[in-house]
């Protein structure tokens, strides 16, 4: 059993229990209130088989959460015009679990969900620092090898400056 629905110029198939993101609702909304959605496009009965509504149907739902998306960055860009713009955009949701759908006489219901606080996954634990002269140690072959290097590139360009003699005008 599921339905089309129509909401926030957007089309949604749902089902009883489905939890579905929509624009966020005009009216303030507070969570676990109710919402009616009465522009149903389609619905089926049993597998296989899909129609219009004959009379009038509705779709509701309760209100789980508000809220905003991932950001998108909106980058515009117009290349030697030394033109470019960024900015970002979170596009606010009202999240919706379908409780119901009534249709010509028939009522679909989801089962009752039992409102149980999700525990918060346990945080990483971070590794133990470097001791002191392990940190001491990398730190003293990262500036051995920098002057290795230094040392090499000098000596280079002295040879090079030395077998290169100068031009006169």
């Amino acid at each position: 059993m599921y339905a089309v629905i129509r909401a926030g110029g957007k089309q949604y198939r749902v089902a009883p229990g489905d939890v579905i993101r929509v624009e966020k609702a005009k009216q303030p909304s507070v969570s676990g209130s109710a919402i009616t959605f009465n522009d149903v496009l389609a619905v089926s009965a049993s597998d296989g088989q899909i129609a219009r509504p004959s009379g009038e149907a509705r779709v509701t739902g309760r209100v789980v959460e508000e809220g905003r998306a991932d950001k998108v960055l909106v980058f515009h860009y117009k290349r030697k015009k030394q033109y470019k713009k960024l900015a970002g955009h979170r596009q606010p949701f009202t999240a919706v679990r379908i409780t119901e759908i009534a249709f010509d006489g028939q009522h679909f219901k989801a089962a009752d969900e039992p409102e149980a606080k999700q525990a918060k996954p346990a945080k990483a634990q971070k590794a133990a620092p470097a001791p002191k002269a392990e940190h001491k140690a990398k730190s003293a072959a990262h500036h051995a090898a920098a002057e290795h290097k230094k040392a090499r590139t000098t000596a280079k360009h002295k040879a090079a400056a030395k077998s290169s003699p100068k031009k006169r005008k």
